[in-house]
């Protein structure tokens, strides 16, 4: 999903806070005025919350009495186990009013003595110096730190993997196939070797001025985001001497305890995706572990009003915020809904509910809301649970959350029919007023905008092509036969956004305005970054039709990209495709070795590497399998049960 200039080209789809230790002086008497004030507030704080439980502890003797022919007293419901429910509360008759009072004036004498013991507690910190305090609050950081450790190497739950089928093979017979194949085999080796040179440990690669890149969606830390977005690629294209390297970097240098705000989404898709995905092919342990600590990372961020998550959150305080510039800080439809795959798996493989409940509640919440025309528009404000803006998109922003109905579907062994049903619905209202034909006799999918269609289509976009014809089988009123003919169609349209251009690498977005259609207008809409979703459609209309035609078009977009995003330390997107002498942008983003590279490579793959009734591919191509009911390891865990 991508987003506007502010946000990162990275995907379908900020200062760190300072929390270390005051510094203390090494007498009381001589404080600065700034900490006297401090600790003053602090111990006012503290009096106050003491002398207010004390003077709010219910008192009989301000209870109206009522004249019942005994000495009654009405008192607030203690236990239930005593006296005559009366109106809410008990009635407590004249021997057990003594015994009553007597226990309120212990709690009270309780409450004096825990009062003065904690300002003698202190007066006594007071009195020590700056060196003191320093070791006691490091004292009190290393317990935490500690448990924490302990917390981390805890082991997981034995859940046994399900039954995987194809996660090696697919050599095609072709000599013709054979050899693509083995080019885009030697494509992900060249941006792999060259990331391994020049950028190791970084997020990312600048592959002409051969160093590391990152951008804010990661953080200011060096997460290795190229390392685990291409963990799977490596391992499905046989490339295990690289997979290993990436392993130990991950068992070596993969920390999620820093002082580094991420996005919640990205972090998921990416590396939550990579890691399940690449603990499922190799069942290696430590790629689970690392994926459970990051999730508990990703859990404060649901901390809303509405349990709908921030877009960013802090991975050591657990703060969040979305973006400044979506609707009044609202979340993001594509963000917020595309967490399901992965928080189901991760209940699974843990027998914690935790993340299966979070994501649920995020559709049954959505399930509630009105939305206009049928449409989910892109921004929800996660405070008051309204709608923002309405703009309503099947490319960014909105993409995946589609995606994603479909997927839980799927992945529940076609069992899940709440998320069939809000996806058939959603496709209903997006085909009704977004999908339009041109003049031309292209079929494209438009954006709505306050009532308003606009005849826009971006990159990421394409993608539906293939999710339509995913999504074929099991449709409403048996219309299989219409959504891979409409897949057809938005791949073909998609197809000529690339044959339209200079380099037959398409634009970010096009236009269906006039005599223009399929063509990028805006300079700043012109550009490729390596992008996947139209490679990706190929492929399912490959899967599902094996028409020779996905694989033509996939090898035309294979050798536009070898012969100009290739570059002699990887490779990078192009700014301009309509230029014949197209400028670099110098950027090897993660999502092409993870998506672009892996979606080629599979179409020229037999059907059996990763047969679509097995695995479901997450929004970054990670595979995740098929939970099959039938399989008895999932009755014997809880949380799916």
């Amino acid at each position: 999903m991508t987003t506007p200039a502010l946000l990162p080209l990275s995907g379908r789809r900020i200062p760190p806070l300072n929390l270390g230790p005051p510094s203390f002086p090494h007498h009381r008497a001589t404080l600065r005025l700034s900490e006297k004030f401090i600790l003053l507030l602090i111990l006012s704080a503290f009096i106050t919350l003491c002398f207010g439980a004390f003077f709010f502890l219910p008192d009989s003797s301000k209870h109206k009495r009522f004249d019942l022919g005994l000495e009654d007293v009405l008192i607030p419901h203690v236990d239930a186990g005593k006296g005559a429910k009366h109106s809410g509360i008990f009635l407590i008759h004249g021997p057990d009013e003594h015994r009553h009072r007597e226990e309120e004036e212990r709690l009270r004498n309780k409450i004096r003595a825990d009062h003065e013991k904690a300002l003698e507690e202190a007066k006594e910190k007071l009195k020590k110096s700056r060196e003191e305090i320093r070791a006691e609050i490091q004292t009190e950081k290393n317990k935490v730190v500690q448990e924490m450790k302990i917390r981390e190497k805890k082991p997981l739950p034995a859940v046994p993997i399900p039954n995987l089928i194809g996660t090696h093979g697919g050599d095609p017979e072709d000599n013709d196939l054979r050899e693509k194949r083995d080019k885009i085999k030697e494509m992900m080796k060249h941006a792999w070797d060259n990331y391994r040179i020049y950028g190791w440990g970084h997020n990312e690669l600048r592959p002409i001025a051969r160093k590391g890149h990152s951008t804010n969606i990661f953080g200011t830390s060096q997460m290795g985001a190229t390392i685990v977005d291409a963990l799977d690629t490596l391992y499905i294209m046989g490339l295990h001497d690289e997979f290993r390297d990436g392993q130990k970097w991950i068992e070596n240098n993969l920390d999620f305890s820093v002082n580094s705000e991420v996005s919640v989404f990205e972090v998921n898709i990416r590396f939550i995706g990579g890691l399940l995905a690449a603990y499922y092919l190799s069942g290696e342990e430590i790629f689970k572990i690392k994926a459970v600590q990051l999730a508990e990372k990703l859990l404060p961020a649901f901390n809303t009003p509405t349990g709908i998550p921030w877009a960013m959150v802090n991975l050591k305080s657990g703060v969040g915020r979305n973006w400044g510039w979506a609707s009044a800080g609202s979340s993001i439809l594509a963000e917020f809904g595309t967490l399901h795959m992965e928080f189901v798996h991760l209940s699974y493989l843990t027998g914690n509910p935790i993340y299966y409940k979070k994501v649920m509640h995020i559709r049954k919440l959505l399930q509630r809301m009105d939305r206009p025309n049928g449409l989910y528009p892109n921004y929800l404000n996660p405070r008051t649970g309204r709608w923002g803006q309405y703009h309503t998109s099947v490319g960014g922003l909105g993409d995946s959350f589609y995606e994603y109905l479909l997927k839980a579907w799927l992945m529940s062994d076609k069992t899940d029919h709440e998320a069939r049903k809000m996806y058939d619905d959603a496709i209903e209202a997006i085909e009704k007023h977004l999908i339009r034909k041109s003049r031309g006799g292209l079929t494209f999918i438009g954006e709505w905008k306050n009532g308003h269609l606009e005849k826009k289509m971006g990159h990421l976009a394409c993608f539906a092509g293939g999710m339509f014809v995913l999504g074929a089988d099991g449709s409403k009123m048996d219309k299989a036969g219409h959504y891979l003919e409409l897949g057809a169609e938005i791949a073909r349209t998609c197809h000529e956004s690339y044959d339209r251009t200079a380099l037959k690498l398409g634009p970010e977005s096009f236009k269906f305005d006039g005599a223009v259609e399929a063509v990028a207008v805006r300079q700043a809409e012109k550009y490729y970054i390596l992008r996947p979703e139209v490679i990706e459609t190929y492929w399912y209309l490959w899967r599902f039709t094996h028409d020779p035609r996905y694989r033509e078009w996939g090898w035309e977009a294979a050798l536009a990209i070898e012969k100009y995003c290739r570059v002699s330390g990887g490779f990078s997107g192009v700014k301009d495709v309509y230029s014949s002498t197209p400028t670099h942008d110098d950027v090897q983003q993660s999502f092409f070795l993870a998506e672009t590279l892996k979606y080629l490579y599979l179409l020229f793959s037999g059907d059996d590497l990763l047969p679509l009734d097995h695995w479901v591919f997450n929004t970054e191509a990670h595979p995740l399998p098929v939970l099959h009911l039938a399989n008895t390891t999932l009755s014997r865990n809880p949380a799916v049960r």
